[in-house]
């Protein structure tokens, strides 16, 4: 049966492949003096570029020269430009690998090298599990594996060797995340995380798929429908901070994970990654549906705020025809009563000359009704959507925990009031 592999093929290319630019092969490549002087020690120019190409390999990516090793043209020709050789000289060099071998060893001394070793293995592998618990990308592990190895001055192993280590880390990582998670619940919560996995009372689907849902359209049905998620997931009652001590990168994928996979495939999960996997669908569950609650909230009030708009235009538009009338019949009023001070005449006079006084009277009334707010806004409009928010916003401010920086005080108090009111069915405000 085949290994099983982390890395995929290009991943593993990638981590031994030399730069590609003439900032990095300057930073990881440039020659010193005394790099210089011991290259020069070579017999032939083949020799020289040769021990000069295993010296750079040695120091990043941290490998020697391998037999079929497939060598960048652009790397090759910028070390023999250091050496000022012609780089075409690289082919014929060890063509007997006992001359590769003797360069290779007396490179290990020269830059203070040690071999890989069963030692440095499982020393790598302690260190990159700590490595594992914050991230679980396969060439992350391996780029920290491998520059942990050239910190070191430890020669990089075969790239199989780099994914094996890789490949235990992370299920190291993965099994310390998964006792954090698990260690604090009780056989309550177990019980209450193995009920998701059940089918919902007259549905044909489960209780985690079920809270996977996203409400459909913003109306207090759909919001009183995600309020019920959010509190089915909140009477799971997980301990308080059970999640403290996992790296957050690491918590999202295990929750995306079991978000994204069948819930029969969750079930059949060893015990321990079961549960791990649930509480971490639990917790980002939890900080979804309350994000989708406020925003579902915004588009509801987004709408009844539009319809108030609308209503508003609508109303101006109506009533306009009888808004210019009175404007002219009251334009006509004014130039008679300033007619009448002019004159010294009698001002009630004047607007019986316009008008009877009994239909001076009625037009008042008249201006009354079809006269707009002092604001000309449409707020006062929003009261006549009172039932749609008074469906929802009950549960709405029950069911989210609210907090308040000091300047917003004030009204974190009022919405204390409103739950106070809400819960003892009160209607009047103190």
């Amino acid at each position: 049966m085949a290994r099983r592999t982390l890395l995929t093929a290009s991943e593993k290319s990638n981590i031994l492949s030399t730069p590609d630019n003439d900032a990095e092969l300057i930073r990881c490549y440039a020659l010193s003096e005394n790099d210089l002087s011991i290259i020069k020690l070579r017999r032939g120019d083949e020799n020289k570029l040769g021990f000069a190409v295993q010296m750079c390999l040695l120091r990043y990516p941290g490998q020697g020269l391998l037999p079929n090793s497939e060598l960048s043209p652009r790397f090759i020709q910028f070390i023999a430009n250091e050496l000022n050789l012609d780089p075409s000289v690289f082919t014929k060099y060890a063509q007997r690998e006992e001359t590769r071998r003797e360069h290779a060893l007396l490179l290990q001394s020269y830059l203070g090298l040690s071999t890989f070793s069963l030692r440095h293995y499982k020393h790598l592998i302690t260190e990159l599990t700590l490595f594992a618990m914050q991230v679980d990308k396969s060439i992350l592990l391996a780029t920290y594996a491998m520059d942990f190895l050239r910190e070191k001055k430890i020669i990089t192993p075969r790239v199989e060797v780099v994914d094996r280590v890789c490949i235990k880390a992370l299920s190291n990582a993965n099994k310390q995340i998964y006792e954090k998670l698990t260690q604090c619940l009780t056989p309550e919560h177990k019980h209450r995380l193995n009920e998701l996995l059940q089918l919902k009372p007259n549905s044909n689907l489960t209780w985690l798929a079920w809270l996977r849902q996203s409400p459909l359209k913003p109306n207090s049905r759909s919001m009183l429908e995600h309020i019920e998620r959010l509190t089915t997931l909140q009477a799971v009652g997980l301990p308080e901070g059970i999640e403290r001590g996992i790296h957050q990168n690491r918590l999202l994928r295990i929750a995306r994970e079991g978000s994204q996979m069948q819930v029969s495939d969750v079930a059949k999960f060893e015990q321990k990654r079961r549960y791990a996997t649930l509480v971490a669908v639990v917790i980002e569950s939890v900080a979804t549906v309350i994000d989708e609650i406020i925003e579902l909230h915004d588009r509801i009030l987004g709408m009844v705020y539009n319809k108030a708009k609308l209503k508003h235009q609508q109303q101006f538009h109506a009533s306009g025809k009888a808004i210019n009338d009175k404007v002219r019949l009251y334009g006509q009023i004014g130039q008679a009563l300033l007619e009448a001070k002019q004159n010294n005449q009698d001002p009630f006079a004047a607007i019986e000359s316009v008008m009877s006084w009994d239909d001076f009277v009625a037009s008042i009334a008249e201006a009354k009704d079809i006269a707009q707010p002092e604001g000309f806004d449409y707020l006062h409009l929003l009261g006549n959507n009172y039932a749609t928010l008074r469906r929802y916003t009950p549960e709405f401010l029950s069911a989210l925990q609210m907090s308040a920086a000091p300047a917003t005080a004030n009204l974190l108090k009022a919405i204390d009031l409103i739950k106070t009111l809400n819960a003892d069915n009160g209607r009047k405000l103190p």
